[in-house]
């Protein structure tokens, strides 16, 4: 009973939400259809691809910590959109974002081996490794291109606030819509992810196929998280939060919080770029509103678990 007022309680909120944000100011028409919709659609797109990623991380490599930022995917992917970026290529960044996810995937995977086996322990190490080394890459890349230093700037703070131009923002729809189909397909792994939670060696006497499963799951949400981070940019923690949000709120089963983290972290993104427009005197990039509230958060688990 508990579980269920509280999703209807997220529901409720995040209709609230939708609508303050949309109708905030008495925006013009034009600002209306040409600003607000875009934007609002990049910001749930986004906010349920980084909080069913981070459910997904965390249950199948075994770590509480787990989620795209902190693993330096979204680092590796926020290179390859800017590679992609300066070569003029602007239509094509969610290529790059996508190989650079998946080349960052398999350096972490790579580092995170130990004696031939995947060690859970040195995962996050790992993750810190990559991501300070896309990191350094981006940093380079602001000081050789210095007339792109808006647009890098915007990608390694986090901004939902893209202008799309038509052509773009028909790209933009067909690639949300991809988006979708990943996230159902991602949702129908939830009982053998259940299941891999419990070992390896248990997950492959009961016919799953473990190491098959887990590269197909690493090249969908490289393909997820590139599309992401080339139209929002970096924003951390929502993956880290909403899905121990929903353990919090009860929830224990794959097939339970991945919906939920899917609803929650749309709402709490909103809420998050609400306050980056509003809050201050200027409009703030959201991943400081994101990482305002995950680093406390962050440090919580870490002394928990």
């Amino acid at each position: 009973m508990k579980k269920s007022l509280a999703l209807v309680l997220i529901c409720l909120g995040s209709l609230a939400l939708i609508a303050l944000y949309l109708f905030w100011g008495q925006p013009s028409s034009n600002i209306f259809w040409q600003v607000r919709i875009p934007r609002l659609v990049l910001t749930l797109v986004t906010g349920m691809s980084l909080a069913a990623i981070g459910s997904v991380y965390q249950l199948m490599l075994a770590n509480p910590l787990a989620e795209p930022y902190i693993l330096g995917i979204s680092s590796g992917s926020a290179f390859g959109s800017i590679i992609f970026a300066s070569l003029g290529l602007y239509i094509l960044m969610p290529l790059g974002g996508f190989i650079g996810a998946l080349i960052t995937m398999v350096l972490v995977w790579r580092l995170a081996q130990r004696r031939g086996a995947f060690d859970r322990g040195r995962l996050i190490i790992a993750g810190v490794i990559v991501g300070m080394f896309f990191s350094a890459g981006i940093s380079l890349m602001m000081y050789l291109r210095r007339e792109d230093t808006v647009l890098i700037l915007n990608t390694l703070m986090g901004n939902l606030g893209r202008i799309f131009s038509y052509s773009e923002y028909r790209v933009f729809v067909l690639l949300s819509a991809v988006i979708l189909i990943l996230l159902i397909w991602l949702y129908l792994k939830s009982r053998a992810l259940d299941i891999m939670s419990s070992g390896d060696l248990y997950a492959a006497s009961v016919g799953i196929q473990v190491h098959r499963l887990r590269q197909h799951i690493f090249v969908v949400t490289s393909l997820i998280i590139g599309i992401v981070v080339s139209y929002a940019g970096i924003i951390g923690f929502v993956g880290l939060i909403t899905p121990h949000i929903m353990r919090l709120l009860g929830f224990s089963r794959q097939n339970r919080i991945y919906p939920g983290s899917l609803l929650f972290g749309a709402s709490f993104l909103l809420a998050a770029d609400f306050l980056a427009k509003n809050m201050a005197g200027i409009e703030l990039p959201v991943g400081v509103i994101t990482a305002a509230i995950g680093c406390p958060f962050f440090i919580y688990l870490l002394l928990r678990k």
